[in-house]
């Protein structure tokens, strides 16, 4: 594929997950991402700021999880609310299952890019807290409810990208939620 080809993102994407699981992050280059991907290093930074990027620097499943929350019902618990919006956001990502599960791999087997996944779950948390609050709802419900969504989204995501499971994301979503309400409610 040329430099010219659509997916530029796409291709450096692939190409450096390619590279991480045969290689290994830590010795995997910016150079030799680009060059998989048949691209630029210029071009690889013109879309990530370093390597990591590439696995967390994409704001689409954020700004996906506010939109939803912004777009959902008033009269929803807030629990509830979250729960919907993480559905609404997970259903885009079923077709990229494979992807989400070499991702994961990779995140696995480094643990600066496990506190790095840790940082952005807490922000994705702190971000629809915010959402909450926005709409009205008080603290410390705003927090609880966003901390709990993101432990609900957490565990269904292990769940999804485990080969011998085949529900999809937003079905396990629903699932972890049910779960959750049952361990607060003293089931």
């Amino acid at each position: 594929m040329g430099r010219w080809e659509p997916n530029a993102r796409g291709r450096l994407e692939q190409a450096a997950l390619d590279l991480f699981s045969e290689r290994g992050f830590d010795a995997t280059t910016v150079k030799e991402i680009a060059e998989h991907a048949g691209l630029t290093e210029r071009t690889f930074f013109r879309h990530f700021a370093d390597k990591r990027e590439v696995l967390f620097g994409s704001s689409a499943l954020r700004d996906s999880l506010v939109t939803a929350l912004d777009a959902g019902t008033d009269t929803a618990a807030p629990i509830d609310a979250i729960a919907a919006a993480l559905r609404a956001t997970a259903g885009p990502l079923q077709e990229r299952r494979e992807l989400a599960r070499r991702r994961q791999a990779v995140i696995d087997a480094h643990t600066e890019l496990q506190e790095r996944e840790l940082i952005k779950l807490a922000s994705l948390s702190s971000t629809l807290a915010d959402a909450l609050r926005r709409r009205g709802v008080a603290e410390p419900t705003a927090s609880l409810a966003a901390e709990a969504g993101m432990t609900v989204f957490k565990i269904a995501f292990v769940r999804w990208i485990d080969e011998s499971n085949r529900q999809d994301l937003p079905e396990l979503i629903q699932d972890a939620l049910d779960e959750l309400k049952a361990v607060t409610a003293g089931r």
